[in-house]
């Protein structure tokens, strides 16, 4: 894209503008190695050190750095700053990224029995099922599977080789990245004399609007009722969802989180990378989960929580856990003893 104006940022996206509406910058970029091309922001005081030395020629600050800003530059003011680079990275995507025509690539295998909305772009060698129905402006990546009878939302974007497997509903304006299966069979056996006997996975997945779903990440059909991701939810790369699990509107999990079985996810929650919850379980809303922490009980209370303890043979892993819970009662029982016998 060619340089913008300052003035063109301020037009779309507010804001108060110190400095010449004129200059003109054209590229996004961090403080550190900034040029004077360089639109910046500072989104945390622990970075304000930087504030003076950088060379962007313009720097999106809280109105807090105002002062400091203004010293050294043209600066956007504005009480988040970090919020305002999000909406700012989006505006410039548009700019940067023509949108692509709709249209049915020769190669793709469309079924006479979908609907298909306007506006769709269905790529090279994808495969769209009878019954399937994608909404206006639906993209369906080179070698995508819509399956029978799935449902996708308006303005949904799915990128290549993603899988939507019959029993999906889809919602409107989500973001699938490459590798993604939705509606594979979730992992139910019954043990039999040794063996394992299939339980037939009949159930489907319900996702809502405004999902975005990182690449190669899974999310299984349920047993028997669906599996439910509401809207507003985020999930990384690698992020395996098992199956009935419910995630509530607007959680956001880190990259290589595990969800076993019919765990219960509240509103509003995070996950660190690499953790893991066990199944059965319920996480309430506004409730933060520390990077490669193992969930191994309900968490029914807001808050962070955090937790790593070594594996060992079950028994005295059990008995290990439960002690671990009683030490800080334990240390405030020896300091009371220690304060009876101090002289």
């Amino acid at each position: 894209m060619s340089d913008v104006r300052l003035s063109q940022i301020i037009e779309e996206l507010g804001g108060e503008l110190l400095g010449s509406g004129e200059l003109r910058v054209s590229r996004i970029g961090p403080l550190e190695g900034a040029d004077a091309s360089t639109l910046s922001f500072l989104a945390h005081a622990r970075y304000q050190s930087q504030l003076q030395s950088t060379g962007a020629g313009c720097v999106i600050v809280a109105p807090a750095f105002r002062e400091a800003a203004a010293a050294r530059g043209a600066a956007i003011v504005t009480p988040d700053p970090y919020l305002y680079f999000a909406r700012l990275t989006q505006w410039w995507a548009a700019r940067t990224r023509p949108a692509r025509p709709a249209g049915r690539h020769p190669t793709a295998v469309v079924s006479e029995l979908a609907r298909i909305g306007d506006g769709v772009r269905i790529e090279a060698h994808a495969v769209v099922e009878e019954g399937a129905v994608l909404g206006d402006g639906v993209t369906v990546g080179a070698h995508g599977f819509i399956g029978a009878g799935v449902v996708v939302g308006a303005g949904t974007r799915l990128a290549p080789r993603v899988s939507l497997m019959p029993g999906t509903r889809l919602g409107e304006r989500c973001v699938l990245h490459s590798g993604v299966v939705i509606g594979a069979d979730g992992f139910g056996f019954a043990p039999n004399e040794g063996r394992w006997e299939k339980i037939e996975q009949l159930g489907g997945v319900s996702i809502g609007n405004d999902v975005e779903i990182g690449a190669n990440s899974c999310v299984d059909r349920g047993a028997l009722d669906d599996t439910v991701i509401e809207d507003g939810v985020k999930l990384d790369n690698l992020v395996q969802i098992a199956h009935n699990v419910h995630i509530g509107a607007h959680t956001a999990m880190a990259g290589c989180v595990g969800v076993a079985g019919s765990a219960r996810i509240g509103r509003h929650c995070t996950v660190g990378g690499g953790a893991g919850i066990l199944g059965h379980l319920t996480i309430a809303d506004h409730v933060h989960i520390s990077s490669m922490s193992l969930v191994t009980r309900s968490l029914l209370q807001p808050g962070l929580y955090s937790g790593v303890f070594p594996i060992d043979e079950n028994a005295a892993w059990e008995k290990n856990a439960a002690t671990l819970r009683q030490l800080h009662k334990l240390r405030e029982r020896v300091r009371a003893l220690e304060k009876k016998t101090t002289p």
